[in-house]
């Protein structure tokens, strides 16, 4: 078996670690406690596997985080902390984070068009900058099993009106597969088994390696 040579990593219409970037917007514990879409703990399990994906294929990831400096909410839960090292939040004001001029300026300096993205509450502060994006010429892409709403009714209309704008739903696995692409990227095969398989609760469920992981020479 033999596998294509690699799209153009730039070009490529799908995900590629070297086209997009991870923005990921108040995983905060008011907003957790909040979430009434989805399990909670659930929810921050997805969010911290999205974003060992983030830090393996090394995408530049923009964390934000809403009224933390002001005193009224308390910074990026630690679990989240602990997997974006060296990552610092930028704190605001504003529901929308486009609507933040650091933020704004984070994103473009990031200079990928193509935004994974994840965000509390679904209907509030991942709609408004997703639509926002967009209409700046941004492809953005919700992650939609990393996100939740204040009911599961507010978190599915903020999807909705994300999708019929233009936005291409997506899950924390079909991210990271769409990155790795080809088991024989040996030098990010190894990171992607750990973070789908490894630990006491991984993202694909139990179990080890799955057949066909790949051990021909690497690409």
């Amino acid at each position: 078996m033999t596998s294509e040579r690699i799209r153009d990593p730039y070009a490529d219409h799908l995900l590629t670690p070297h086209n997009c970037a991870l923005v990921i917007i108040d995983y905060q514990p008011v907003q957790v406690r909040s979430t009434r879409s989805m399990d909670q703990d659930v929810l921050v399990d997805r969010v911290v596997h999205l974003a060992r994906f983030g830090m393996l294929y090394r995408l530049p990831v923009v964390l934000s985080t809403v009224n933390v400096s002001s005193g009224r909410n308390q910074p990026t839960i630690a679990p989240l902390q602990d997997v974006l090292p060296g990552i610092v939040a930028l704190d605001r004001t504003t529901i929308n984070a486009w609507e933040d001029t650091e933020f704004k300026q984070a994103v473009r300096a990031a200079g990928r068009r193509k935004l994974i993205m994840a965000a509390l509450w679904t209907e509030a502060c991942l709609t408004f900058p997703s639509l926002d994006a967009m209409s700046e010429g941004y492809e953005t892409y919700p992650v939609t099993d990393a996100v939740g709403g204040t009911s599961p009714e507010a978190h599915q209309a903020g999807l909705d009106r994300i999708a019929q704008a233009g936005g291409q739903p997506t899950s924390v696995v079909q991210v990271g597969c769409e990155l790795q692409r080809d088991w024989a990227r040996r030098e990010t095969a190894g990171g992607f088994t750990q973070v789908l398989f490894g630990g006491e609760r991984p993202l694909a469920g139990g179990g080890s390696e799955p057949a066909g992981n790949g051990t021909r020479a690497g690409r």
